[in-house]
């Protein structure tokens, strides 16, 4: 099993991966099928099925599928571009599809939202179909959005979870159990036995250099949060808080008139800036999602900011150590909202969080799998439930939570000696049993929890 820290830490948009990122990658990939078909379409259609239509609006699905089909593509995103692009196709009935020429497609028509079908592979289900000149469809392709702007067709699905086929790695673990077992077989640390995976199959140069862009963007995001105010876009009227926040702390510094928890109010509004950027549609990074973007990168900010010793050469055992933990969680249970709740996405990216914390700050391999465990567990059996389907209430504080459990779970792993009572591997197949279990109105439907206890406008 081989997960590329690169692939897990995705540049994309908001505000979901799997929602946003997902869908337009989706449809730029049914773009390429329709390039090397050996006949000519005239026309697109679309329909979105389970919570991507149940959600779908407030996740920017419909537009999301719409530039998907136009060519754009999340880690290229232009915000300018995608409004004009929007605007014509609105206007014209039209698609100028790359390499394929101008495609009929009307989006109050042609983009279906089917609440009634869901599809069987996974509650992000869409079908992508080309017509000819007469309106019959000449090619149809399914995909599921599984979590995280990972993609899979139909068939792919079906193939099994295990569908990485490239060259051996050095270090195959399936398991957190594995994991430790050979880190004390070889002597090495997790980061560092997930480096020799990486370097295996993208090189030393390309691994530097995604990883240093990575921490580019994380750190951008959280900086333009902190600066923005103003409304969010959707129609709760939410208000960004991160900026404000940051101001009265800034303020307080050195005045030790305030008391030690106050440290929770600057992980909290790290976190949140990268939400409310992630909400108004900013350049995030997966972490593992959108919807939890802002954990990972505001644990790392805290270490940076507010740790002595703390020095950002360490960035890459940071985030392979937490890449290591994230690949283990969504290759045995889920990173997907959709398929197992929040604690899929927030309880994962806490879980990411406190071990690449835990790693930089000593934590031998068995004291960064305790503190993993320690995040993700009390996470478990978190409901996804958006309201009015936005990633915004609960999901911005959240992350604050998410950044703060992660601290302190590798504050306590840190304290003992790496035995502890529950393995990882118990707190993933748990997570992933929970997920099964949980209602769908639960699951990011916006049918149950807050989203129907709470006005939406």
């Amino acid at each position: 099993m081989f997960l590329s820290v690169l692939d897990l830490f995705k540049v994309g948009v908001g505000p979901s991966s799997s929602h946003t990122m997902g869908p337009m990658v989706a449809a730029a990939r049914f773009l390429d099928a329709l390039r090397a078909a050996p006949f000519t379409a005239q026309g697109l259609r679309a329909s979105l099925h389970g919570s991507l239509a149940f959600t779908g609006v407030g996740h920017a699905t419909d537009r999301a599928v719409i530039l998907g089909l136009a060519g754009f593509r999340p880690e290229t995103y232009d915000a300018e571009a995608a409004e004009n692009t929007l605007a014509r196709i609105r206007d014209t009935g039209q698609i100028d599809a790359p390499g394929l020429g101008t495609l009929r497609f009307d989006p109050k028509s042609d983009l279906v939202f089917d609440y009634d079908h869901p599809l069987p592979g996974h509650a992000n289900g869409m079908v992508v179909m080309a017509t000819d000149a007469q309106g019959d469809v000449i090619l149809r392709e399914t995909y599921y959005s599984i979590g995280g702007g990972f993609v899979m067709t139909e068939d792919e699905l079906a193939a099994g979870r295990d569908t990485d086929d490239g060259p051996p790695v050095p270090y195959p673990f399936k398991s957190a159990a594995q994991m430790l077992d050979m880190a004390k077989a070889s002597g090495l640390s997790i980061a560092q036995m997930k480096r020799a995976n990486e370097i295996s199959r993208i090189g030393p140069a390309r691994l530097d250099e995604g990883i240093a862009r990575v921490w580019q963007v994380m750190n951008d995001c959280i900086d333009r949060g902190l600066e923005n105010d103003g409304i969010l876009p959707g129609g709760l009227n939410v208000r960004r808080r991160a900026r404000a926040i940051h101001e009265k702390l800034l303020a307080e510094r050195g005045m030790n008139l305030t008391a030690p928890h106050v440290i929770n109010d600057w992980m909290s509004t790290y976190a949140m800036a990268v939400n409310e950027e992630n909400a108004a549609g900013g350049q995030v990074v997966t972490a593992p999602t959108n919807g939890a973007a802002g954990v990972v990168p505001a644990v790392i900010r805290y270490w940076l900011d507010h740790v002595p010793g703390a020095s950002a050469a360490r960035m890459d055992e940071f985030l392979l150590t937490a890449a290591a933990i994230g690949g283990l969680v969504k290759y045995n249970a889920s990173i997907s909202g959709a398929e197992a709740g929040c604690q899929a996405e927030v309880g994962s990216a806490s879980a990411m969080a406190a071990a690449g914390l835990c790693a930089v700050l000593g934590g031998t391999p068995e004291q960064i799998e305790n503190a993993a465990e320690i995040a993700l567990e009390h996470h478990l059996g978190m409901t996804c439930d958006p309201v009015k389907g936005l990633v915004q209430v609960p999901c911005i504080e959240r992350n604050g939570l998410g950044a703060i459990k992660a601290v302190s779970a590798a504050s306590l792993a840190l304290r003992g000696d790496g035995q502890h009572f529950v393995p990882l591997d118990a707190a993933i197949e748990t997570m992933r049993q929970v997920g099964a279990d949980m209602h769908e109105k639960y699951k990011e439907t916006s049918l149950g929890g807050l989203a129907v206890n709470i006005p939406n406008c």
